[in-house]
Parts: structure tokens; sequence; C-alpha cells
């Protein structure tokens, strides 16, 4: 089921998924959370789960009209309006190159650019948080600089350290717990990005701007 550059389709018999086609941008992404916002008000939602250009909603089985819910996630697509969130600014100091970010060189070659300007151009950028996942408190962060975009290892590690601020194609962010993960790892900060211990156990929120800093320069 399609309308334009998006497609809705069954993820289960009680959930679905709406997935927006084309590059992400901020405003897809602030529909996306126009869309959740939409839906978190439903009466019989079990689950929302936004991702990068996309959202799985998931009803009660006992829900009316459950049969519609492609259609209805499609036209509040159509009819939502970009969303803003609350903002927090965040610095996150880094340590970049040497054991803390053992592929910088590799990314640095991959962009056709020295260490040092890999480091300058990925600090320059104000990132936003589109979304959290894969891990808890995990971060996908949108803004990265085009030509820093690097694809991801062909091995995995079997184990990145907390801390550790990788790019994985398009996009840049920091494990918040050791973890396999398939990034190329440019540095590591000592920010702690969960603990659920904390009111908020995850430091970023969606709609959250991210700013990386050198912890070089800051000496």
């Amino acid at each position: 089921m399609t309308t334009e550059d998006v497609k809705c389709y069954w993820l289960s018999e009680t959930a679905a998924v709406l997935e927006v086609q084309g590059v992400t941008t901020l405003d897809k992404q602030r529909r996306i959370w126009a869309l959740v916002d939409q839906f978190s008000s439903h009466p019989h939602v079990r689950e929302l789960v936004p991702g990068m250009n996309n959202l799985s909603v998931e009803l009660d089985p006992a829900a009316p009209k459950l049969e519609s819910l492609p259609d209805e996630m499609l036209a509040g697509w159509r009819n939502a309006k970009p969303a803003l969130r609350s903002s927090r600014r965040i610095d996150i100091p880094v340590e970049y190159g040497g054991a803390a970010g053992p592929d910088l060189e590799e990314v640095a070659q991959h962009a056709g650019l020295s260490p040092t300007e890999v480091v300058r151009r990925h600090c320059a950028v104000e990132y936003v948080v589109y979304f959290l996942g894969f891990l808890p408190g995990f971060a996908y962060l949108g803004g990265l600089d085009p030509q820093l975009a690097t694809p991801r290892r062909r091995e995995p590690r079997i184990a990145v350290p907390a801390g550790s601020v990788g790019i994985g194609g398009e996009q840049t962010g920091v494990y918040p717990w050791a973890s396999p993960g398939g990034w190329q790892l440019i540095g590591r900060t000592s920010v702690r990005l969960f603990d659920p211990a904390w009111p908020s156990p995850a430091l970023l929120s969606a709609g959250d701007t991210v700013r990386f800093v050198d912890a070089e320069e800051r000496r």
C-alpha cells in the first residue's frame, strides 16, 4: 500500500510499518515525530517505534477497525505537519584518533582528507537527534558532512568500547555501552549516555542538538 513516496505494510497481524522513501531529511523526521504524537493518543496503541524515515505502530488485537491501520497511518502522514521538539544543546568532548579512534585514518583516506580535517569537519556540525535505537541510549544523529560518510566495516568488531564515537554510512553516533558493532571508530568520549538510575535514563532525546568537541583543543 503506497502513496507518493511513502509505503505502508503489515509487520504482523497487529503491527504496521510506514516507510518514507528517499534521502533522510530533518523535515521528514519531524513529520515522523508528528505521526508519533498523533498515535500516542490512540486508545488502542500498544507500542510506537520511530526510526529513520519510518514508524512502526502496534495496536491491541481487540482494537476496532484494526484492518484500517495502514490506511490510517498513510492518512496521518499526508496530513502531518513537521513537529518541533523541545531541544537541548549538548556538547560531547571526544578524544580523536589513536587507540580511542582506530579507524580515523581509514575514514580520512576514504574521504580524501587529512585526519585533522576529518576531526575539524566532524566537530563543525550541529547534529540533531533523529531517534534512539539499537542500544539503550544510542542516538542516531542527522547532519554528518557528506564527505565523511564511510561504509561500515566489512567485519564488525566483537566488542566496541563504551563511549566510542563512530561513523556508519551517512550516520554518526556514540556507543553508550560496550557491544559488538561495525561502525568506523574515530574517537571516544567519557560522557555517559545512559544510566538506568537517572530519572530519564538516556542523556539524549529526539530533537536534541549535539556538538562534538575535540578534547585536545580543550587542554
